[in-house]
């Protein structure tokens, strides 16, 4: 029987990521006007309307979620494209790249929303965040004798 090692199960959690990216970019087209996220919408309009936003306000809000969809999906391609790449060639640099990506994309994501404060989406990123940087980075680390 064939043991699987600490790697295989570190690669298989990023690839696990990247489809929870794929499937959540796909939904977002289609799922963000549902009843069931009016309270998120209603968090992020207090955010910019105390007494209530305007109607045409979750309209470009749902608009802005279903634009968001595609890009998503693009970026787990790529995710998955970079995963598979640092898998079968032990890539310092996928892994690398995977990580610096993240790593510039959290904190300026995290200021914007602390801007707006819009603490739904901080608390988003840094629950992102950490899924992905720690097994990146562990990665990194392994594949460097590799």
């Amino acid at each position: 029987m064939h043991s699987i090692n600490g790697r295989t199960w570190v690669v298989r959690w990023m690839y696990a990521v990247a489809i929870v990216h794929l499937l959540v970019g796909f939904a977002l087209p289609w799922i963000g006007n549902l009843p069931v996220f009016d309270s998120y919408h209603r968090t992020v309009e207090n955010v910019f309307w105390t007494n209530g936003a305007p109607e045409s306000a979750r309209a470009q809000q749902i608009w802005w979620i279903s634009l968001f969809g595609p890009t998503i999906q693009g970026l787990s391609l790529w995710m998955w494209a970079l995963i598979y790449i640092g898998d079968r060639h032990c890539s310092r640099f996928a892994w690398g790249s995977l990580f610096i990506g993240i790593a510039v994309w959290a904190p300026q994501d995290m200021l914007i929303s602390l801007r707006a404060d819009a603490w739904i989406h901080v608390w988003i990123d840094c629950f992102a965040s950490m899924t992905m940087l720690p097994p990146l980075l562990w990665l990194w680390w392994h594949d460097r004798t590799e």
